[in-house]
């Protein structure tokens, strides 16, 4: 399966929210965060668009190494 990759140099408009209807954007976060877009949506529907509530999610979620 290939997964798409957002262009280099791209930034979000918001670096502080989670954009979940850019799916370049969305695209974006999940790389970002190390997450799937299906997991991010279900994230952000949760906690809400705050990049930083969706990151404490993602680690509380997730084992730490």
């Amino acid at each position: 399966m290939h997964t798409a990759h957002t262009p280099e140099g791209f930034h979000p408009l918001d670096p502080g929210r989670v954009n979940t209807m850019d799916p370049v954007e969305l695209r974006y976060w999940s790389q970002e965060l190390s997450c799937s877009e299906d997991e991010l949506r279900e994230l952000v529907a949760r906690v809400g668009d705050h990049v930083a509530e969706v990151r404490a999610a993602l680690e509380q979620r997730l084992p730490r190494h």
